[in-house]
């Protein structure tokens, strides 16, 4: 393996690592919103505060769970789960999109271009996504079960074997569905990203000025767009992967799970489009500084270890 691809996997594990649990609070407030549904307000007989999944009725709801007081516990409950969870996922991603760019580059005598066209990167990026499912979606369920379920007396290992009494194996994997579309997410973020930055740095080279990397500002200014973008285009498969995984039995009747196109479907007949996109504020907050600050992390661990490396060699 070469020290870049050794570089692009810790710089994007550390700095995942550090932006979920930074931002955690936000990730707990957007899948509460994401799991809430309108149906019973529309049925008349709800109470509106508790199916109102705007990001600061959930965030008022979360405050004052445990009594008049209010507490900032519900905030952090998983916190070390997902954090955990975001630096395998983003660390396994870049190893294997790394790694798979380099082998589909090859050598520069195949007539191969130099960089990835766009198609390219959305291929490669969606087989690094799937790479890394196997390992991290059953800690993806886990972190939505922790923060939907309600019991806060229960341990991570606890909720793990309830879910595994409810579903066995397979309920370790609920929402891997939604993946077919939701693969696209982060193939597009990345693809969006890496070409822009590409042009900004070939732009840069031709100015004289020499630096494989962006600058903080750039790196975050370009990741807050790129997010915004991915983030827009799978929404409601986000939304049906965390309305299946916070489900405590397969089906909400009982019965064989519903296919994300039917899920779709009904949330719009239930509420339109505002209850498709239920909770898209709350993920759009959280989802673009997010990656805004791990990608910014990201360029200056890269920037290090390449120094680092270089120097000892």
């Amino acid at each position: 393996m070469s020290d870049s691809i050794l570089a692009e996997a810790v710089s994007a594990g550390v700095s995942g690592f550090v932006s979920a649990g930074t931002l955690y609070p936000l990730e707990v407030v957007k899948t509460v919103a994401q799991a809430s549904s309108s149906s019973s307000s529309s049925d008349g007989d709800g109470d509106d505060d508790e199916t109102d999944g705007g990001g600061w009725a959930v965030a008022s709801r979360l405050y004052y769970r445990d009594g008049p007081k209010g507490s900032m516990c519900a905030f952090y409950e998983g916190v070390w789960t997902s954090a955990i969870q975001a630096s395998i996922e983003k660390g396994l991603y870049f190893l294997c999109y790394s790694a798979f760019k380099a082998a589909y580059l090859g050598d520069s005598r195949t007539g191969r271009p130099a960089h990835l066209g766009t198609g390219a990167n959305l291929a490669l990026g969606c087989l690094a996504e799937w790479s890394h499912l196997p390992v991290t979606l059953p800690v993806d369920c886990l972190t939505t079960r922790i923060q939907t379920g309600g019991d806060t007396d229960a341990g991570p290992f606890a909720i793990m074997a309830a879910m595994l009494s409810e579903g066995g194996v397979a309920g370790l994997y609920r929402g891997y569905q939604a993946y077919v579309v939701l693969c696209l997410k982060p193939a597009i973020q990345y693809t969006v990203y890496e070409q822009v930055k590409r042009i900004v740095l070939a732009a840069r080279r031709r100015a004289g000025k020499a630096s494989k990397t962006l600058g903080s500002a750039e790196a975050f200014a370009l990741g807050l767009v790129a997010r915004t973008i991915s983030t827009l285009a799978v929404f409601p498969y986000t939304r049906c992967k965390v309305l299946l995984q916070s489900e405590k039995k397969a089906g909400a009747d009982g019965g064989a799970p519903q296919s994300i196109p039917a899920m779709i479907c009904a949330m719009y007949g239930r509420g339109g489009v505002a209850d498709v996109y239920r909770g898209i504020g709350p993920e759009l907050t959280r989802g673009v500084l997010s990656t805004a600050l791990m990608l910014m992390v990201k360029e200056r661990i890269t920037e290090t270890i390449g120094a680092t490396l270089g120097g000892g060699r």
